[in-house]
């Protein structure tokens, strides 16, 4: 997958379209990740030991890979990834600025 946990991103299609979060966690298996912010819905839960009360609750719902563009660390703008080999281990290269995107 071209984003990793802890990246930034920008949504690029859908009802989020144009916003912005922190990749708060990859589902590679399936191609979705969770973004902060993103995807938002209200889910109903039942009393129970962890939550007493229950209620409606909000939480990030998982959204395609493909509808999501790394932002650029020196320009804040989304940008392609591309692969490159530093050292003999592959790193991500943000393909504007060319700044490497793993440390």
């Amino acid at each position: 997958m071209h984003v990793k946990k802890g990246d930034k991103v920008m949504v690029i299609t859908g009802k989020d379209k144009g916003k912005t979060g922190v990749v708060l966690s990859a589902l590679p298996k399936k191609d979705r990740v969770i973004v902060e912010g993103i995807n938002v819905i209200k889910k109903h839960s039942k009393p129970s030991q962890a939550n007493p009360q229950g209620g409606i609750i909000s939480q990030e719902a998982p959204v395609h890979v493909s509808n999501v563009m790394l932002l650029d660390p020196k320009t804040n703008e989304p940008t392609r990834v591309g692969f490159k080999k530093v050292d003999g281990k592959n790193v991500r290269v943000a393909k504007k600025s060319g700044e490497v995107l793993d440390k």
